[in-house]
């Protein structure tokens, strides 16, 4: 519904501008412009956040698998689904984008955390996600661990 209606307004605004000109070219000048009213955000769904968490190579069976998460309310099949919805609801307070994949040119500790791997789809906050983790350095260890507990705990 919020769609259609951002969709009509553009629509119906586009539809006035190009009226406009030939409307008032015979009656003078033009009367100042009316200010614009922004138009709301759209986004990919109803805002709501639904995830689907798989992980593997972390050496811990329980930790391996895939993990449907829904948050508002907290539910799905993650072990921990309170807890991770928590976090999620923690990231935008703290500027932190989780899904964000650490730049190439970034300056990482060569370190080794593990052949733990993860891939994070579906939506946060509205928002399309398509992510993957791993611990192959520095960067990669603390984008992992800030995500904990939506990731598992792994060494």
């Amino acid at each position: 519904m919020l769609r259609r209606l951002a969709l009509t307004a553009v629509v119906s605004l586009a539809a006035l501008s190009a009226a406009a000109p030939a409307a008032t070219a015979s009656a003078g000048p033009l009367p100042l412009p009316l200010p614009l009213l922004p138009l709301p955000v759209l986004q990919g769904d109803d805002g709501r956040t639904h995830l689907t968490v798989v992980v593997s190579g972390s050496g811990n069976p329980a930790a391996d698998g895939s993990y449907e998460l829904e948050c508002e309310p907290a539910g799905g099949s993650h072990p921990v689904a309170r807890q991770a919805c928590d976090r999620l609801a923690q990231l935008p307070g703290e500027g932190a984008d989780p899904f964000t994949p650490v730049p190439r040119d970034a300056m990482c500790t060569q370190q080794f955390g593990g052949a733990a791997t993860a891939r994070v789809t579906g939506s946060w906050r509205g928002r399309s996600i398509d992510a993957t983790f791993d611990r192959t350095n520095g960067c990669e260890i603390g984008r992992w661990n800030s995500l904990r507990p939506v990731l598992p705990n792994v060494r």
